[in-house]
């Protein structure tokens, strides 16, 4: 489990713990956190869960892969160094304390 911080465009910061296993796309929407949107459910079919790594974890998630690098470029804003789609993000222990800022919307 992990305790994954989601820090709303305005400010607004929810703490929450994930299990592992689940996505943090998965995190948000079971905890109602506003602002991660996911509407093709975690198929990586949109960039609805688009959102902005803390710095200080950009370099330690897995690298993105393809799917998720074509997807980003239809993110609101993407940062190539700390967008992420929240939907290719597996939790582990190893995930304790990420830090995720929500875009100003998704589309």
């Amino acid at each position: 489990m992990a305790k994954i911080t989601y820090i709303e465009h305005s400010g607004k910061s929810h703490v929450v713990e994930v299990a592992n296993g689940l996505t943090v796309m998965e995190g948000a929407r079971d905890n109602n956190i506003p602002g991660i949107e996911a509407d093709c459910g975690g198929a990586c079919a949109c960039s609805t869960c688009h959102v902005y790594i803390d710095a200080a974890w950009a370099e330690k998630l897995p690298a993105k892969d393809d799917m998720e690098e074509d997807m980003l470029d239809f993110a609101y804003q993407p940062d190539p160094a700390r967008s992420r789609l929240t939907c290719q993000i597996k939790v582990t222990d190893a995930l304790d304390g990420l830090v995720v800022q929500m875009p100003e919307k998704q589309i």
